[in-house]
Protein backbone atom coordinates (compact mmCIF):
# COMPACT_ATOMS: atom_id res chain seq x y z
CA UNK A 1 0.00 0.00 0.00
CA UNK A 2 1.35 3.23 -0.88
CA UNK A 3 1.53 6.33 1.71
CA UNK A 4 -0.65 8.97 1.01
CA UNK A 5 0.63 12.39 -0.38
CA UNK A 6 0.23 15.60 1.51
CA UNK A 7 -0.19 18.90 -0.60
CA UNK A 8 0.96 22.17 0.75
CA UNK A 9 -0.92 25.08 -0.02
CA UNK A 10 0.70 28.10 0.83
CA UNK A 11 -0.79 31.72 0.56
CA UNK A 12 0.26 35.54 1.74
CA UNK A 13 -1.55 38.01 3.04
CA UNK A 14 -0.12 41.33 2.55
CA UNK A 15 0.80 44.81 3.83
CA UNK A 16 1.74 47.65 1.60
CA UNK A 17 2.54 51.18 1.49
CA UNK A 18 0.72 54.17 -0.82
CA UNK A 19 2.88 53.62 -3.30
CA UNK A 20 2.37 49.55 -3.81
CA UNK A 21 5.60 48.72 -2.12
CA UNK A 22 5.66 45.44 0.27
CA UNK A 23 6.11 46.24 3.70
CA UNK A 24 4.98 42.88 5.09
CA UNK A 25 3.45 39.48 4.52
CA UNK A 26 2.26 36.35 6.44
CA UNK A 27 2.53 32.89 5.34
CA UNK A 28 -0.61 30.88 5.63
CA UNK A 29 -2.09 27.43 4.87
CA UNK A 30 -3.87 28.26 1.53
CA UNK A 31 -7.58 27.01 2.82
CA UNK A 32 -7.48 29.49 5.51
CA UNK A 33 -9.23 33.03 5.07
CA UNK A 34 -6.79 35.75 5.84
CA UNK A 35 -9.00 37.71 7.89
CA UNK A 36 -8.37 36.08 11.25
CA UNK A 37 -4.56 36.96 10.50
CA UNK A 38 -5.68 40.56 10.21
CA UNK A 39 -4.12 41.59 13.36
CA UNK A 40 -0.78 39.42 12.98
CA UNK A 41 -0.06 40.91 9.85
CA UNK A 42 -0.45 44.34 11.20
CA UNK A 43 1.23 44.14 14.72
CA UNK A 44 4.32 42.67 12.07
CA UNK A 45 4.69 45.96 10.08
CA UNK A 46 7.32 49.04 11.17
CA UNK A 47 7.37 52.22 8.91
CA UNK A 48 10.48 53.99 9.32
CA UNK A 49 10.98 57.62 10.01
CA UNK A 50 14.26 59.53 9.26
CA UNK A 51 13.95 60.34 12.84
CA UNK A 52 13.18 58.68 16.14
CA UNK A 53 11.93 54.57 16.07
CA UNK A 54 9.79 53.49 13.25
CA UNK A 55 5.86 53.38 13.24
CA UNK A 56 3.56 50.76 14.03
CA UNK A 57 0.45 52.56 13.79
CA UNK A 58 -0.95 53.68 10.07
CA UNK A 59 -3.05 56.59 9.62
CA UNK A 60 -5.43 54.18 7.68
CA UNK A 61 -6.09 50.80 6.93
CA UNK A 62 -8.32 49.63 3.75
CA UNK A 63 -9.02 46.29 3.19
CA UNK A 64 -11.99 44.38 1.02
CA UNK A 65 -15.33 43.38 2.87
CA UNK A 66 -13.64 39.63 3.87
CA UNK A 67 -11.83 42.07 6.31
CA UNK A 68 -14.90 43.37 7.82
CA UNK A 69 -15.52 41.79 11.64
CA UNK A 70 -15.88 43.39 14.83
CA UNK A 71 -12.28 42.11 16.19
CA UNK A 72 -10.50 43.97 12.97
CA UNK A 73 -12.89 46.70 13.54
CA UNK A 74 -12.16 47.54 17.59
CA UNK A 75 -8.41 46.65 16.63
CA UNK A 76 -8.24 49.40 14.10
CA UNK A 77 -10.28 51.90 16.69
CA UNK A 78 -8.25 50.69 20.14
CA UNK A 79 -5.44 52.26 17.80
CA UNK A 80 -7.01 55.40 16.24
CA UNK A 81 -6.56 53.88 13.19
CA UNK A 82 -9.14 55.02 10.33
CA UNK A 83 -11.03 51.01 9.37
CA UNK A 84 -11.21 51.70 5.28
CA UNK A 85 -13.38 48.66 5.05
CA UNK A 86 -16.64 48.50 3.94
CA UNK A 87 -19.52 46.68 5.03
CA UNK A 88 -20.48 42.98 4.03
CA UNK A 89 -24.08 43.04 2.72
CA UNK A 90 -26.89 42.28 5.54
CA UNK A 91 -24.44 41.50 8.49
CA UNK A 92 -24.63 44.64 10.41
CA UNK A 93 -28.32 44.63 10.61
CA UNK A 94 -28.46 45.39 14.98
CA UNK A 95 -29.30 48.60 16.57
CA UNK A 96 -26.60 51.83 15.25
CA UNK A 97 -25.87 52.46 12.07
CA UNK A 98 -23.49 50.41 10.11
CA UNK A 99 -19.70 51.26 9.95
CA UNK A 100 -18.99 53.63 6.91
CA UNK A 101 -16.27 53.82 4.33
CA UNK A 102 -14.55 56.33 3.15
CA UNK A 103 -15.49 55.32 -0.60
CA UNK A 104 -12.59 57.87 -2.00
CA UNK A 105 -9.50 55.85 0.04
CA UNK A 106 -10.64 52.56 -0.33
CA UNK A 107 -10.56 53.21 -4.21
CA UNK A 108 -6.72 53.43 -3.52
CA UNK A 109 -7.04 50.07 -2.24
CA UNK A 110 -6.52 48.51 -5.84
CA UNK A 111 -2.50 49.79 -5.31
CA UNK A 112 -2.31 45.91 -3.34
CA UNK A 113 -4.06 44.01 -6.29
CA UNK A 114 -1.68 45.81 -8.33
CA UNK A 115 1.37 44.32 -6.70
CA UNK A 116 -0.32 40.68 -6.02
CA UNK A 117 -0.21 40.55 -9.95
CA UNK A 118 3.44 41.71 -10.10
CA UNK A 119 4.23 39.64 -7.71
CA UNK A 120 2.34 36.84 -9.64
CA UNK A 121 4.14 37.67 -12.88
CA UNK A 122 7.43 36.00 -11.15
CA UNK A 123 6.74 32.03 -11.81
CA UNK A 124 8.04 31.02 -8.25
CA UNK A 125 5.64 33.00 -6.89
CA UNK A 126 2.64 32.58 -8.33
CA UNK A 127 3.00 28.64 -8.90
CA UNK A 128 4.21 27.39 -5.31
CA UNK A 129 7.21 25.53 -7.05
CA UNK A 130 8.67 25.09 -3.13
CA UNK A 131 7.37 22.27 -0.64
CA UNK A 132 8.89 23.95 2.66
CA UNK A 133 6.97 27.23 3.60
CA UNK A 134 10.38 28.57 4.74
CA UNK A 135 11.61 28.30 0.85
CA UNK A 136 8.45 29.78 -0.59
CA UNK A 137 9.00 32.71 2.45
CA UNK A 138 12.37 33.01 0.93
CA UNK A 139 10.91 33.93 -2.70
CA UNK A 140 8.74 35.89 -1.68
CA UNK A 141 11.05 37.99 -0.05
CA UNK A 142 13.06 37.64 -2.98
CA UNK A 143 10.30 38.84 -5.17
CA UNK A 144 9.85 41.72 -2.34
CA UNK A 145 13.64 43.11 -2.94
CA UNK A 146 12.94 43.32 -6.78
CA UNK A 147 9.93 45.65 -6.16
CA UNK A 148 11.85 47.63 -3.98
CA UNK A 149 14.72 47.91 -6.65
CA UNK A 150 12.12 48.73 -9.47
CA UNK A 151 10.81 51.34 -7.47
Amino acid sequence: MGSAGRVLHLWYTLVTDGNGLPMGALLTAGQRHEAPFFTEVMDAVRVPRTVGRPRKRPEAVAGDRAYDSEENRRWCWKRDIESVIPARNGMHTGPGRPPTCDEEKYERRNVIERLVGRLKERRRVATRYEKKASHYKAMLQWAFIGEYLKH
